[in-house]
């Protein structure tokens, strides 16, 4: 079998990282990605997060470029860039040409002429701006609407995005200009032309960002373009006060990373399980060794009362529990007459370790949160079988349907909502930025929750589904992947983000997270069979993922104490130190396919010990486990510091034994 190449081993394609052009504009840096402007900043502040053009079908898929006539001009304080960019998808036809323009002293302007080739249907097309999180939330705004100026203050928590007459409802008003007071004192100005823009808060779907875009949704969707209907549309940010950096700021691209540790607090590591695999194959013994090693609190199984397959799930998801030697985490899919399956259910639990229920109906499940009605029935029928068991409720959507319906809290005794990367965007970037997002799911489900666990059930890198979706979609191509599979799942990128993941939900205070599958293309290692599209999904039979190593390494640290590390440079490096008696552990994650030197501070003296998963030894890891957990190299820890090179999408685990 060919083995993988390095590309293939950072993110489960072939293919080198896009190309990322810097540029300036006056005191200004911006980076241009195909067709996108990303991270606009002074020095080390990030101004503006993203700057692009959306072209989103009639069920909201995002259809992406082909780019050509590529053209950079760039100095030492401007630049001006034009392309071509062509979008097809089925009917979807359309054609634009783009005008870039970064001038000294700081204004970037962004055009778009388009037409469309064909007549077609669509949801959106037209420019997007998300600004980042950091300095945003919590700061004033004024914006220009056509009835006049208005003002306001960004939620810290993440503001829900309403619904009336059936459609989304901005966080305020549509407008043709936008200004944010920024906490240094920079007022970022955004001006546009060509249509009305709106803004969200795309934590509710955990992107790191606030969202500003066209067309306003009031106006409904999806739209009709006609052949030949053109598109025009301009992008202007500027700051004010202009301003220079000074002699003393300097950006740190070039130092190291640093991550200081703090000190041990009363925050545990959350409950972390995985969800049966949707296969439905059988595990194999050495699948069933590999996951006992982990030790995960809990299996999931989804349960689908109104199919008649649901009790052959339970019977094989209670069998696999046993085999692990773990407790299930039931999620009940009710019908509207599911009281016969929920008594013979209730039959078949006598015994069976249970972690939690959680209870949806199938019609509410991805739109909003559970009624209490269903909540009592299940109590009602399982309370007696399952005596002290949390019953919860919540929703199988988004968090945006848990934010925009808060649950009847009465009714439940624990929240729930499900969570991925990828409801706006694909790239590898974009999935970083969205790792802040999760954390701030939990801090806003708090705000309205009370006291009551938040169970993250489940985290996957791809929607499990379609939510947005008002048509039916095309058939499944055989030949394709699965709309919910991620060829990445099988990468190292995918440890090195489950890191950030993990890391970011603990600090937000989830109870418990459910994590990926079993085995599979959506688990923690592929079957014995092997990917039924290999030349799609670039695993091996019984090959263990990298994603594995992150909870392997976690493994019996249940009940251990998180202790913050910071990281100066979070879109870069990220990490989870937590401790259990004398040992110290630390997972560090590179973000980027760059390496990246690390310097941990604050650490205390002692033995330690260093494993590492990157492109030289994840052939080890994924082949024979228990000759990669030999491979560690010993270090001393002295005066409180340690330096290394993390290679790109590199995952590692220093361990320190302490006095």
């Amino acid at each position: 079998m060919k083995p993988l190449t390095v590309f293939e081993m950072w993110y489960g394609r072939d293919e080198p990282p896009p190309d990322i052009v810097g540029l300036k504009a006056g005191p200004l840096d911006v980076e241009f990605q195909e067709g996108d402007l990303r991270y606009i900043r002074l020095v080390d502040q990030e101004l503006v997060r993203r700057i692009y053009v959306a072209v989103r079908d009639v069920n909201w898929n995002t259809i992406p470029a082909e780019m050509s006539n590529l053209s950079i001009q760039s100095a030492e304080d401007h630049f001006h860039l034009e392309f071509d960019a062509f979008h097809e998808a089925g009917p979807l036809a359309f054609r634009w040409h783009a005008s870039l323009d970064g001038k000294p002293d700081g204004i970037i302007e962004y055009t778009m002429d388009g037409a469309a080739e064909t007549a077609f249907r669509y949801c959106r097309i037209g420019f997007c701006v998300l600004h980042p999180v950091a300095g945003i939330a919590g700061s004033p705004y004024r914006a220009l609407t056509p009835g006049g100026p208005i003002a306001g203050v960004l939620s810290s928590l993440i503001e829900p995005q309403r619904m009336e007459n059936g459609l989304e409802t901005p966080i305020f008003s549509s407008f043709s200009s936008l200004t944010i007071d920024t906490p240094t004192g920079i007022s970022i100005v955004t001006d546009f032309q060509g249509d009305l823009f709106e803004m969200e808060d795309q934590r509710n779907w955990t992107d790191g960002s606030f969202k500003t875009y066209c067309t306003p949704i009031s106006l409904g969707y999806p739209h009709h373009a006609e052949a030949g209907q053109s598109f025009h549309q301009n992008v202007t940010v500027s700051m004010n006060p202009v301003r220079e950096p000074s002699v003393t700021q300097q950006s740190e691209s070039r130092e190291p990373v640093r991550l200081s540790l703090g000190q041990a607090t009363d925050q545990p590591l959350p409950r972390i399980g995985f969800g049966m695999a949707s296969h439905g194959q059988d595990l194999g013994p050495r699948e069933i060794e590999l996951l006992a090693k982990v030790q995960p609190h809990h299996l999931k199984a989804e349960l689908h009362l109104g199919d008649s397959s649901w009790l052959a799930d339970l019977e094989r998801a209670i069998a696999t529990a046993r085999q692990i030697g773990t407790a299930l985490e039931l999620a009940l899919f009710l019908a509207d007459d599911s009281e016969a399956p929920l008594e013979t259910l209730k039959g078949h639990l006598s015994g069976v370790p249970v972690a939690r229920v959680i209870v949806f109906h199938e019609a509410e499940a991805p739109l909003g949160t559970t009624s209490p009605r269903w909540m009592l029935l299940v109590r009602q029928h399982l309370s007696d079988v399952l005596p002290g068991t949390a019953i919860m409720g919540g929703t199988n959507g988004n968090f945006a349907e848990l934010n925009r319906q808060p649950p009847e809290l009465s009714a439940m005794d624990g929240v729930a909502y499900t969570i991925n990367p990828q409801v706006h965007a694909s790239d590898e970037r974009s999935l970083v930025e969205a790792i802040e997002g999760q954390r701030d799911t939990v801090a806003t489900a708090r705000s309205y929750c009370a006291g009551l666990p938040i169970c993250v059930s489940s985290v996957t890198l791809k929607p499990p589904f379609n939510q947005a979706a008002t048509e039916e979609a095309a058939p499944q191509d055989p030949h394709e992947l699965p709309a919910a599979v991620d060829q990445r799942q099988m990468s190292l990128f995918a440890a090195a983000w489950t890191v950030g993941s993990m890391g970011s939900l603990a600090w937000g205070g989830a109870d418990s997270v459910t994590y990926y599958e079993t085995t599979g293309w959506r688990g923690l290692m592929e079957t014995t069979q092997g990917s039924p599209l290999r030349e799609k999904f670039r695993s091996f039979p019984g090959m263990v993922f990298p994603v594995y190593w992150v909870f392997a390494f976690l493994a019996g640290a249940e009940e251990a104490a998180l202790l913050p590390l910071s990281s100066e440079r979070p879109l870069l490096i990220q990490g989870l130190a937590s401790q259990q008696g004398h040992r110290l552990g630390l997972l560090l994650a590179n973000l980027q396919p760059e390496s990246q030197a690390v310097r941990l501070r604050s650490l205390p003296d002692g033995k330690a010990s260093l494993r590492r998963l990157n492109e030289d030894t994840l052939a080890l890891a994924a082949s024979d486990p228990d000759a990669f957990l030999r491979l560690s190299v010993s270090l001393d820890i002295h005066g409180g510091e340690a330096v290394f090179v993390l290679l790109p999408y590199e995952t590692a685990f220093l361990e320190i034994l302490v006095s």
